[in-house]
């Protein structure tokens, strides 16, 4: 059986090809771009971290379905994260590619744009008030930002939630799906019965839940509520982000929920057991599929674990299981 990863514009429906990118870590392996032939020219949905070797095996990739970069009429970006934005952006400015964004992410947009022309990292509050002074040590004080402000450049449009996208060979409908960013957004092709799914679901992995800057008030709740809108719709094809593409929306979603439910159930265990923070819970908690130990993962992990953590706490709180008191910056849980 070939690996999700192998390079190439893999078929993945009549004139939808899925074309693996490299990611400059491990843990993801590659990001999926999707090129819909469109005629003459060619839509990507998504379209990779912005590197040379990213933007060099798109080339080779399209040329084996008969087009070349300068055919790519637009990119339609599923979300502001670096791996699937930057390499739009970096594109267009060889080439005047369009970019289209979802609205909702204007706002993390401008926020990365900001620390970029002020210079400076963004303060870590969404870990003081996990109570993960430790990390935030580790981090050290805000510095710099050393990015060129080119891959974070405003995209040529922004997507509306529910606004139809008419290609000359099929329709695309944008459906916003906060959770794992504030504007994430996926592609239905309702008459294909495929879904560009982004970040959103995933079929081997949970999406990250609040490790964004600014954060969102509730991403858990959000990301539920999405993953629930998602569920009403017909099922579909899954065409992921990460990962091989899958028969089924509808069977991956319901078993992201299953795992929600049980990460509340043994997130409000632990306070129960003694935690009193999102850090001191997720220290508590088991991770990934191989059930690791919070002091077995690497810096950038356990960030992810500790606001995660911290996301499914306040839903225990939305949900009147748990109370929460904040002092001096530092969310406090217990049982209501």
């Amino acid at each position: 059986m070939t690996a999700w990863t192998e390079a190439g514009a893999h078929s993945v429906g009549e004139g939808v090809y899925r074309i693996p990118l490299p990611l400059p870590q491990d843990g993801l392996r590659a990001v999926n771009v999707y090129a819909i032939a469109d005629g003459e020219q060619v839509v990507l949905i998504d379209s990779g971290w912005a590197l040379a070797e990213s933007a060099e095996l798109l080339a080779r990739s399209l040329d084996g379905i008969g087009y070349g970069l300068d055919d790519i009429r637009e990119f339609l970006v599923t979300h502001v994260h670096r791996d699937h934005y930057t390499q739009a952006v970096a594109i267009r400015r060889t080439h005047g590619t369009p970019v289209a964004l979802g609205s909702g992410e204007q706002l993390g947009l401008d926020a990365i744009r900001e620390a970029i022309r002020t210079g400076e990292r963004p303060p870590a509050t969404h870990l003081v008030r996990a109570g993960a002074q430790e990390l935030q040590a580790q981090l050290g004080p805000p510095g710099p930002m050393t990015d060129d402000t080119g891959p974070w450049d405003l995209p040529d449009r922004w997507l509306p939630d529910g606004v139809d996208l008419p290609l000359h060979t099929r329709t695309l409908r944008v459906i916003a799906t906060p959770g794992h960013t504030r504007g994430h957004v996926v592609f239905h092709d309702a008459a294909a019965g495929v879904l560009f799914a982004g970040d959103h679901v995933l079929p081997h992995i949970t999406p990250s839940i609040g490790f964004e800057f600014p954060r969102a008030e509730l991403p858990l709740r959000d990301y539920l509520e999405s993953l629930r809108l998602v569920r009403t719709m017909p099922d579909a094809r899954l065409l992921p982000a990460h990962g091989p593409d899958a028969a089924s929306v509808h069977t991956r979603v319901d078993e992201l929920l299953d795992h929600h439910e049980q990460r509340l159930t043994e997130s409000a265990k632990a306070v129960e057991q003694g935690a009193d923070t999102a850090y001191e819970a997720a220290r508590v908690l088991h991770w990934t599929r191989r059930q690791r130990s919070f002091d077995d993962l690497d810096l950038f992990n356990q960030l992810l674990a500790t606001t995660e953590t911290m996301a499914h706490l306040d839903v225990l709180v939305l949900r009147g299981w748990l109370a929460v008191t904040v002092t001096d910056g530092v969310a406090h849980y217990r049982r209501s």
